[in-house]
Formats: C-alpha cells, structure tokens, sequence
C-alpha cells in the first residue's frame, strides 16, 4: 500500500519560514519523481516544486527564490523548505510521487500564514 505522509504544516506570520517534510512508503522512493503542490480556498491546485529522481528541481513562479525542494532517498522522504512566506502561501500543500504513469498523493498539510 502506497502511502505519502506529509508534515510541518503551522500557523506563522509573513516573513518567516516552515519545512514541510513527506514520508513514503510503498513504493520504491529513488525512482520516483517527486513534487509538491498547493491548493487554496476557491483556487485550483497548482504546482510548488518538483525534483526528479536524478536530483532536478522546477519550482512553480510565485515560490522562485524563497522555497526549495530536496530529497533523501535514504530515508524515503521528501522536504520542502519555505522561507520569506506570504499570506498568498495559505494553502494545503500536498506530496506527491510520480513513476511510469503512476501517480500518488498524500493527504495534505495545511500553511497558513498571518500578515
């Protein structure tokens, strides 16, 4: 059974910073590509940061410069560092693992940031 089990999510005020953290388990971790996405109130789900099995990142325009995705495949997880937050950051962030067509997501985190 496939399981993405996101964490850190909190309440804090603009400026500061959270790590998000995604434990897998369930699939092999070191192919997988992962990502996060974020989804806010009245808003479609949008694209975070991504990084491929290999090490590549993408991040999605509104985060550029002030969040970053890594990885350790050693211990299956997935982490999403966030600093110089905005209220616009307020959303359920979600984990997510992709390989050959397949595609997985976790249950979500809530960020909420206070201006």
């Amino acid at each position: 059974q496939v399981q993405l089990v996101e964490s850190g999510g909190d309440l804090v005020q603009a400026g500061g910073s959270l790590r998000l953290s995604c434990a897998a388990s369930g699939i092999i971790f070191s192919v997988q590509d992962m990502g996060w996405y974020r989804q806010a109130p009245g808003k479609e789900r949008e694209l975070v940061a991504g990084i491929t099995s290999g090490g590549s990142t993408n991040y999605g325009d509104a985060v550029k410069g002030r969040f970053t995705i890594f990885r350790d495949n050693g211990k299956r997880m997935v982490f999403l560092q966030m600093n110089s937050l905005k209220p616009e950051d307020t959303a359920v962030y979600y984990c997510t693992a992709a390989y050959r067509g397949r595609h997985y997501w976790g249950q979500g985190t809530q960020v909420a940031i206070s201006s």
